[in-house]
């Protein structure tokens, strides 16, 4: 089906989901890894860290909050599209609210995913959460995933606004030599490599997440700054993107740096693998060691987030298909958010002991 620009009647938000109660964090966590071989006691270790905050990850109430402020934005600007949730691996699963919308009579409908980037984890498999969802559920609406949005104006100012926030917080010795850090979900080096159309090389995640952090570390006037990676969690043996959060402030200790100022430009919201990865694990190493440290705020609260759905929203109701992304037009030109070209994104053969996205 070719959609018709201004045809749309509905927008979905669509999401990795979370556990509500201590109740659900193993059934979660057996959705997650559902197929992939995750032995028991793995589960067992990541339970932990949800468990260590009441079995309650924050991600849920942080997609219903961006709901409200995008409900709102739309509300000031006269767009009548109602909203929904769903979510890939906990409730409301994304079948359950495409069967909704069928049964409220949404015929063609937007889908804002909450990953800004490209890749097989960060784009292709929201494109299959789609097509699941349309399979299982009878006379099921049109669904068009809106584009990445990593170098989006207006994400990049709420990220550059967060980091000058995250700096103010320093004690007044460190502040201005404070590191600058950029962090994002770590992948398996062969899912990176495989992401993205095969002419352009792959490692389209890697490259956008790049992108987005050489962009706001311009904003800054940060002419040297790190990008490192978090949350890692399979075997030793497959190698991921490196280095560790945790294992850079070991290094940059060594160094003589003094604090370090952590973006998590990869992350939308403050879930489970920001408040674990980074305001637990990562700030509690640096303070055995003895450096400043501060994490500056993810987008997804800052008002203009809201807006930034509202423009993807009528740049798709409007016909608008091609882009330049920030200031390599291959880094999402082939892949944008309605149509994946052929072959793109494709994930390699898993491990036989793959890793948990806990």
């Amino acid at each position: 089906m070719t959609n018709t620009p201004g045809a749309y009647d509905a927008l979905m938000l669509l999401s990795f989901g979370g556990p509500e109660g201590p109740d659900d964090v193993r059934p979660f966590l057996e959705n997650v890894t559902r197929g992939r071989g995750i032995p028991p006691e793995r589960l067992d270790e990541v339970a932990q860290h949800y468990l260590h905050f009441g079995g309650v990850s924050p991600i849920n109430a942080l997609n219903r909050a961006i709901i409200d402020a995008v409900r709102a934005e739309f509300d000031v600007h006269g767009i009548d599209l109602p909203i929904y949730f769903g979510n890939r691996n906990w409730h409301p699963m994304v079948e359950d609210t495409v069967a909704r919308m069928r049964d409220e009579g949404i015929r063609n409908a937007l889908v804002f995913a909450t990953s800004a980037w490209g890749g097989y984890s960060g784009c292709r498999q929201y494109h299959e959460d789609i097509a699941r969802a349309r399979d299982a559920v009878e006379d099921a609406p049109q669904l068009t995933k809106l584009r990445h949005f990593y170098d989006h104006p207006l994400f990049l100012d709420a990220v550059t606004d967060a980091v000058r926030a995250a700096r103010v917080e320093l004690a007044d010795d460190v502040r201005d030599s404070a590191r600058v850090v950029f962090t994002a979900h770590s992948v398996p080096t062969s899912f990176d490599a495989t992401g993205g159309p095969p002419e352009e090389g792959g490692r389209l995640y890697s490259r956008q997440v790049a992108e987005a952090a050489r962009l706001v570390a311009e904003a800054l006037g940060e002419g040297d700054y790190d990008l490192v990676w978090q949350s890692r969690s399979g075997p030793p043996q497959v190698p991921w993107l490196e280095p560790d959060i945790v294992d850079h402030i070991d290094a940059l200790h060594e160094r003589g740096v003094r604090a370090v100022v952590v973006v998590p430009v990869g992350f939308v919201s403050d879930h489970l693998e920001v408040v674990w990865d980074l305001d637990t694990e990562a700030r509690d190493r640096a303070a055995e060691l003895g450096m400043g440290f501060s994490r500056a705020a993810t987008a997804g609260t800052d008002p203009r987030f809201a807006q930034l759905v509202r423009e993807l929203v009528e740049e798709q109701r409007e016909g608008v298909t091609a882009r330049r992304c920030g200031t390599e037009p291959l880094l999402g030109s082939a892949c944008n958010g309605s149509l994946c070209a052929v072959g793109c994104c494709e994930p390699p053969k898993r491990p036989s002991r793959p890793a948990a996205n806990g």
